[in-house]
């Protein structure tokens, strides 16, 4: 099992290696290496992201993916979405993210029941396209919010 960490920030004045300790140390906490770091400036609501396609480019069957945060992985439309998580499925990658404990499984290399493993997937499984969905809904409030902003400022002479 190969751990590729992917960090992503949505503009080149953030920090997209922020959250590099944190996943250090989760790795860490469960005994593993990180081995492969993929870091970019791209937004989440985009699918060209170069850095996220050479990892998916290098991944191999059992790898994990390790995220922040679903939303570091995807603000993606639902198409968009759908097309990037079957390539993640297709190279047989496990989506394991920081604040989603579900997840977590996919890091350990314990062998429990099937019918556990089996459920335990389908749940985060769900929750990972829950949250993908709540991703997505915060960046088109996020817009949406910017926009009614900048018309605010427009009509007062500011912008």
């Amino acid at each position: 099992m190969f751990i590729r960490a992917y960090l992503r920030a949505s503009t080149e004045e953030q920090d997209a290696s922020r959250a590099r300790a944190s996943l250090e140390q989760f790795a860490s906490d469960h005994n593993k290496v990180i081995a492969s770091v993929y870091l970019e400036n791209v937004s989440g609501a985009t699918a060209d992201r170069p850095e996220l396609l050479r990892l998916l480019k290098d991944a191999r069957k059992g790898d994990v993916l390790l995220v922040e945060s679903i939303d570091r992985l995807s603000r993606l439309p639902v198409e968009d979405w759908q097309k990037l998580k079957a390539a993640i499925d297709s190279k047989g990658l496990r989506i394991v993210a920081l604040d989603l404990p579900t997840s977590h499984q996919g890091i350990q290399d314990t062998k429990g029941d099937e019918f556990t493993g089996r459920m335990l997937g389908a749940i985060n499984s769900m929750l990972v396209e829950m949250m993908a969905a709540i991703a997505r809904k915060d960046y088109e409030q996020r817009r949406e919010r910017q926009a009614q902003g900048i018309e605010k400022a427009k009509a007062a002479g500011k912008y």
